[in-house]
């Protein structure tokens, strides 16, 4: 089984809700990488999603367009990121690792290289943001083929039937944009989420991770209640940019932030 069914399968009988954060890989370097991958598992981490970095990352904001700018000056290649999580592996070998990214630096490597080196890394699942359902059955057949699940993004725009055919053609989870707009974006409306994980649920049996808009232990909360995991990613990457000259401080501050999260998330399901 892979890690991401077994992780959901055992949040569920424990009656929690995923945390899923989100940083880029290389920022500021992959040796910092590495220690925050583990410093966030320790803070409450279930699912941990690293950033591919790519000069042209358009539906990320500001945030994490700049997070992809250090990390290629630091010379953060698709195999280095394979590396970090080979790294990771070797002292975790339980929390699952999901590439989230864009369709150009695996098409570069090379859809059955990029499959097999990931597989052998210890990946876990991909979510490539500019590869629709449409597109992906190659894709999705080679991950398949390696135990890799092909996690989809729906929209508050996508419609009942749109998600149907992307919760068939996807595994792992789903992970619904909240919002309409970029990574890093102020508002979030948790009743209209709540309505929208209603329709989604009619026509996907997937557990569903809502990301975009969460920033705080207050956001998370209020997105656990409905979903099935909580996705956060700039209110991280925010951290690792304010700490950028002492980076030995960057896995402790980020850290400290999820703690908070997670500790909200799970007294919010206490009260439920």
């Amino acid at each position: 089984m892979n890690r991401i069914d077994t992780c959901f399968k055992a949040l569920a009988e424990a009656g929690k809700k995923a945390l899923i954060p989100f940083i880029t890989a290389g920022d500021p370097s992959p040796e910092i990488t590495l220690k925050l991958m583990h410093a966030m598992v320790e803070a409450g981490a279930d699912i941990i999603e690293l950033g591919v970095p790519f000069s042209d990352p358009m539906a990320d904001g500001p945030v994490i367009q700049l997070a992809s700018e250090r990390a290629l000056a630091a010379g953060t290649t698709t195999q280095v990121v394979l590396d970090t999580v080979a790294k990771f592996r070797e002292q975790d070998n339980t929390t699952p690792v999901v590439l989230m990214g864009y369709l150009n630096p695996v098409e570069a490597m090379g859809y059955e290289t990029f499959a097999h080196n990931a597989s052998v890394a210890g990946v876990d699942g991909v979510l490539l943001v500019d590869l629709p359902p449409e597109e992906s059955r190659q894709a999705t057949q080679l991950f398949a083929a390696k135990n890799i699940k092909h996690i989809f993004l729906l929209a508050p725009t996508t419609t009942p039937e749109r998600t149907a055919l992307i919760a068939k053609a996807g595994s792992g989870y789903l992970y619904y944009v909240s919002l309409k707009g970029v990574t890093g974006s102020a508002t979030l409306d948790t009743e209209a989420v709540a309505k929208q994980l209603e329709m989604i649920r009619k026509h996907a049996q997937l557990p569903i991770g809502v990301g975009f808009g969460i920033s705080d232990a207050a956001s998370a909360r209020a997105i656990a209640a409905t979903a099935d995991g909580v996705v956060v990613g700039s209110a991280l990457v925010r951290r690792v940019a304010e700490n950028l000259e002492q980076p030995e401080q960057i896995p402790a501050k980020v850290a400290a932030v999820l703690a908070e999260m997670r500790a909200a998330m799970d007294e919010g399901i206490k009260h439920e």
